[in-house]
């Protein structure tokens, strides 16, 4: 695809050092590029930056574009090859459900992890459209797919987007990694193999889908209405046998009805909680808000992503603010992280 008339006209401009025109020039596709780095790193934090960090690159790279591929190419190119460059000095970000086994009723919740190794919540509203593809782009960021992809070597995870969520075809992958084809289907057969053996039957999309938007909605004040009451016979009789709940940067997880009902009633059903509706990883969610003793106020404490499986919760990923974990979150704050899902910081 070549660049289009207007694109053109804002890229001569650019060229002969008109910042402004550049500015408008990427505007256009710097919410997709945030989620394609969020996709290669699994932080928002990082993903901003690798995509601030691209588009530096590509102002200074501005000379040497030719036009023969479109603009919307050309930055896929340099971001993908800048969160590459993020990818393999970081380690990759897990879930504590995949980092360690599950605790006993009688196991504290462990002091929580300094190091960046958690995955971040992706606010749903923050994903744009874009051309037909194996995936779609919020299927793209369900919890399931983050952590496959994080388990990928990073030249896999890169051509695994770049094709299936994307769309772009091998001859622009190759040029975009400044490799072969050849290169580029080898490395795209094995994560598809590995996408295969990682995922689940059913994508929440499909999930949510056949629930339909009431019973989903439904679902979502039930479970926020048993934790305000401190009910743990209904919060349990809505998990799956099986289900789990993790509370990252926490490392402790718990799994199982009774585990999970010690747990419960031991610890987060004994504080006082308001919630409020949210879209996180194209999944179904809650703000949750802790009551501060004298201060008569709620304060944004945890976004919790649920994950459904025939109606059911068959996982709770419980990403807890900093002044809850007490662990900085890419320098962001409580009420940074929540303004990111449309939440306020405290509820009265």
């Amino acid at each position: 695809m070549s660049t289009s008339t207007d694109e053109q006209a804002l890229l001569d401009r650019a060229r002969s050092g008109d910042e402004g025109a550049f500015t408008e020039l990427v505007q256009a596709h710097h919410g997709e590029l945030r989620a394609h780095c969020y996709r290669m790193l699994g932080s928002v934090h990082d993903a901003d930056d690798a995509v601030q960090d691209a588009l530096v690159r590509a102002w200074r790279g501005l000379p040497g574009f030719q036009s023969r591929g479109s603009v919307r190419s050309w930055l896929y190119a340099i971001a993908t090859n800048t969160a590459l460059d993020v990818a393999r000095h970081k380690c990759r970000r897990e879930l504590p459900v995949t980092f360690g086994p599950a605790a006993d009723y009688g196991t504290p919740v462990a002091g929580a992890v300094t190091e960046p190794v958690w995955l971040e919540p992706y606010p749903d509203h923050w994903l744009a459209g874009g051309p037909e593809a194996r995936y779609e782009q919020r299927e793209a960021v369900e919890l399931a797919f983050m952590i496959m992809l994080q388990q990928l070597p990073p030249l896999q995870r890169a051509v695994l987007i770049l094709r299936d969520v994307l769309g772009f075809s091998p001859a622009e992958m190759a040029g975009q990694l400044g490799t072969s084809e050849a290169a580029v289907n080898s490395a795209l057969q094995r994560a598809r193999a590995a996408a295969r053996a990682g995922l689940p039957a059913r994508s929440q999309q499909a999930e949510l889908r056949e629930l339909g938007g009431q019973r989903v909605s439904e679902i979502a004040a039930r479970y926020a209405d048993a934790i305000e009451r401190g009910d743990a016979d209904t919060l349990v009789s809505m998990l799956t046998e099986d289900a789990t709940w993790c509370m990252p940067p926490m490392p402790t997880w718990y799994q199982g009805h009774q585990v999970l009902r010690e747990w419960l009633v031991r610890d987060p059903l004994t504080e006082r909680w308001r919630h409020r509706a949210a879209r996180a990883n194209g999944q179904l969610a809650v703000g949750g808000y802790l009551y501060v003793g004298g201060t008569g106020r709620y304060r944004a404490a945890v976004i919790d992503v649920l994950t459904l499986d025939r109606g059911r919760i068959a996982a709770v990923t419980a990403f807890v603010t900093p002044w809850v974990s007490g662990v900085p979150a890419g320098g962001a704050d409580s009420a940074e992280i929540f303004a990111r899902f449309g939440l306020p910081a405290e509820l009265p």
